[in-house]
């Protein structure tokens, strides 16, 4: 038996770097960097961009104040900044609005915390 649980250790040990690692990518007027928990999307402004993550299509559709409003997997969903909603199967979250830039944190039901 211990020799079974070092094998499974040493196993565990070998695949944890890979589940910590992050996956960046970018496109046209956006990029966005996602981890096991989810995905951090940054839009420019200005820009028509959308992005692809878990899945689903992310688009900025506008943004008045600190009112932001995304197309979420073709659900259209407005959010304060600094709040979350749910949309489509994830959490939807406006981290950061500037005149550059909108920051959106999308989440799946999969937290690790």
């Amino acid at each position: 038996m211990p020799v079974r649980r070092l094998i499974t250790l040493s196993a565990f040990a070998l695949l944890l770097p890979f589940a910590a690692t992050a996956c960046s990518m970018s496109g046209d007027g956006y990029s966005s960097e996602c981890t096991v928990s989810g995905c951090t999307v940054t839009f420019d402004r200005g820009v028509n961009a959308k992005a692809s993550v878990l899945g689903i299509d992310a688009e900025l559709v506008a943004v008045e104040g600190d009112m932001v409003t995304l197309a979420i997997g073709g659900q259209q969903i407005t959010v304060p900044v600094g709040q979350s909603q749910a949309a489509d199967g994830v959490d939807v979250r406006v981290s950061e609005v500037t005149s550059d830039k909108v920051v959106v944190v999308i989440a799946s039901g999969l937290q690790t915390n």
